[in-house]
């Protein structure tokens, strides 16, 4: 048996007064998501639990099929695992963007979607102002990089599980006044953030931006702080193998807890340039030597984060036309097949932050009897009776 799993970051969504009173998913035109929907079954999981942040890390753990009550460390740890950093028993990850603060509003969260280079030579000069032995500021792919905390028994972290940051994607074009760091180890992560105002000012990095018309990276953004999780293998829980497609870190270390192989895809982004057609190619030839094939694509969440809902439209027409009708067409040749589709939280357009509630998702495949459902979208997802309110259980009923 092989398995494919889809997974268009944030797609669920509200009714758009601008759709007139559709959803992003029920204006788009996708006829491989419905194509899946009418030979299969629909319904809905929540993979984020109350009392967890709405983020990627908590939504996406669940999604692969791990409790997050059990298994959530933080984001950050998860990151430093695909860069393979190491963190010891008393190390902290710490997720480290690279961010524009204009007023003391978040105007850009991705500091205009600083290239990596740019980003490592901020990051190198915090590590020199800031930085030293237990501060390590590693650069990673655009505003997404990490800090290090090197703790010890005799030098414990300053942080614990009490310790409450707020994601900068969270408050694009919002006030920031009320939600920088607070409780354990937060003077540190405030001191550091307000040190980098006055180290990036005048950057050359920053000199160039405004030159070329760029917003400026004012700071850096300290947030989604935890210790390494302590994930069983893939294969040991669920008996398969798997490889992940995705251009985001928080998935490529997900995969590399998991024992999963990371499949690089030349021209993915994880960004609405990213290259939907290689993507769904390599997802097909990774077929031939994995049990599970994942592709996680960002681009739908991307657009949810701006407030472009014609972006999102045709973010997810492309992952329909490229990814999933290839894959699905690839492994009905193949014969004994299953596949899932699924966002890992809501994303609304209203809010452009992510939020708890349950999420749509389509299996079709061997041994799944089809439903009454015709298309793929929240509206025909919230009337089936197949409801997953602890969203990691739907791992091993779409294997089993």
């Amino acid at each position: 048996m092989k398995y494919a799993i889809i997974i268009p970051d944030g797609c669920a969504d509200e009714p758009q007064a601008s759709l007139e009173g559709r959803t992003p998913l029920q204006a788009a035109r996708l006829p491989a998501m419905d194509a899946i929907a009418r030979a299969g079954v629909v319904g809905r999981a929540n993979h984020v639990p109350a009392h967890l942040p709405a983020g990627s890390d908590v939504a996406n753990l669940s999604l692969l099929g791990y409790d997050p009550n059990e298994y959530f460390t933080g984001r950050a740890p998860l990151e430093a695992a695909a860069q393979g950093i190491e963190l010891g028993p008393h190390d902290w990850a710490i997720r480290c963007n690279t961010v524009t603060v204009e007023d003391q509003t978040m105007r850009s969260f991705t500091a205009g979607q600083i290239s990596s280079p740019e980003a490592a030579q901020l990051l190198a000069a915090c590590q020199e102002e800031l930085g030293g032995a237990q501060l390590e500021f590693r650069p990673g792919v655009s505003y997404r990089n990490l800090l290090i905390y090197r703790g010890s028994a005799e030098k414990p972290a300053p942080f614990s599980r009490d310790t409450r940051t707020t994601p900068p994607h969270d408050l694009t074009d919002k006030s920031v006044l009320d939600d920088y760091p607070r409780g354990p180890g937060s003077d540190l992560l405030n001191r550091l953030m307000h040190s980098s105002i006055e180290l990036f000012a005048q950057h050359a990095v920053n000199v160039e931006r405004r030159r070329r018309g760029d917003v400026p990276a004012t700071n850096i953004w300290l947030w989604g702080l935890g210790k390494a999780p302590a994930l069983p293998p893939f294969a040991e829980v669920y008996g398969r193998s798997g490889a992940m497609l995705t251009a985001v870190d928080l998935l490529r270390g997900l995969a590399v807890l998991l024992g999963w192989e990371n499949i690089e895809v030349p021209g993915s982004t994880g960004y609405l340039d990213t290259d939907y057609v290689a993507t769904g190619r390599y997802a097909v030839d990774a077929l031939a030597a994995h049990d599970i094939v994942c592709v996680h694509v960002e681009a739908t969440d991307e657009a949810s984060h701006e407030g472009n809902c014609a972006e999102k439209i045709r973010a997810l027409e492309e992952i329909d036309k490229h990814i999933v009708a290839p894959l699905h067409a690839a492994l009905a040749a193949r014969g004994d097949y299953r596949i899932l589709v699924s966002p890992d939280h809501p994303t609304p357009l209203r809010t452009k932050t992510h939020s708890h509630g349950f999420v749509p998702l389509a299996i079709c495949g061997a041994g799944v009897k089809p439903d009454a459902a015709t298309t793929y979208d929240e509206v025909s997802a919230g009337q089936s009776q197949l409801a997953f309110a602890d969203g990691f259980k739907v791992m091993r009923y779409f294997l089993d």
